[in-house]
């Protein structure tokens, strides 16, 4: 493994990670919410956006989309990709060739969705969805053969962590998760109490359990 990576890197690849999996992991909670919307509960999108610290507004189903993938917030879509388009770039000698131009392609995408007067529908969110799995296939091929890739690893890692937590999914696989942040940051570390697997206690706050690991992540990216 190459182990020459400056902090610069080893963040924008981890922060990478993050918005690549936020994106994903938002356009699914908006699907699910777009349908609860039109068949059960007009306030769906409201209360997934009250979960992001987000107060949403919108009359019908098609502004729920519109407003929840490029509305004026932080959870802006378009934003974020804008985000990852800069992480890409400045790390972009440890990400091959196919995968930047698809992350490249599907920050034009949100863009160029964001300037026409065109509606946001399935087909626009599957085609950014299927980008997205392009992606991390690309990044998959590797196998975590790279000490970078593990930076870009642990990023999707802990946000899907924060996912499971924030909307209250299985408590099982985000411990899972959890563990597996964890032995990366092992393998990342030459602090022996980092090198040694350590499995949460079920009974921990899930926020105290976020704040350790964000602590560590910063520890371990700033020394």
């Amino acid at each position: 493994m190459e182990q020459l990576l400056t902090a610069n890197v080893a963040t924008n690849l981890y922060w990478l990670g993050r918005y690549l999996e936020r994106i994903e992991a938002t356009l699914l909670q908006i699907i699910s919410a777009y349908d609860c919307i039109i068949d059960v509960d007009k306030e769906a999108g409201v209360k997934l956006y009250k979960t992001l610290g987000v107060d949403l507004e919108y009359n019908n189903a098609q502004e729920f989309l519109c407003n929840s993938i490029l509305g004026d917030h932080s959870a802006n879509l378009n934003v974020l990709m804008g985000y990852a388009r800069e992480n890409t770039i400045i790390s972009r000698n440890y990400i091959n060739m196919e995968a930047f131009g698809e992350i490249i392609a599907l920050h034009a995408l949100f863009g160029n969705m964001s300037k026409s007067h065109m509606m946001i529908d399935y087909k626009f969110i599957d085609h950014a969805q299927s980008l997205i799995s392009e992606i991390w296939g690309q990044f998959s091929k590797r196998e975590l053969r790279k000490y970078s890739d593990y930076f870009l690893r642990l990023g999707k890692l802990v946000e899907e962590a924060d996912y499971h937590f924030r909307f209250d999914k299985d408590k099982e696989v985000a411990m899972v998760i959890v563990d597996e942040i964890h032995t990366i940051l092992g393998i990342l570390s030459t602090d022996k109490d980092m090198q040694s697997k350590q499995t949460q206690e079920q009974s921990i706050n899930h926020e105290d359990i976020m704040d350790t690991i964000h602590k560590k992540i910063e520890s371990l990216i700033v020394n």
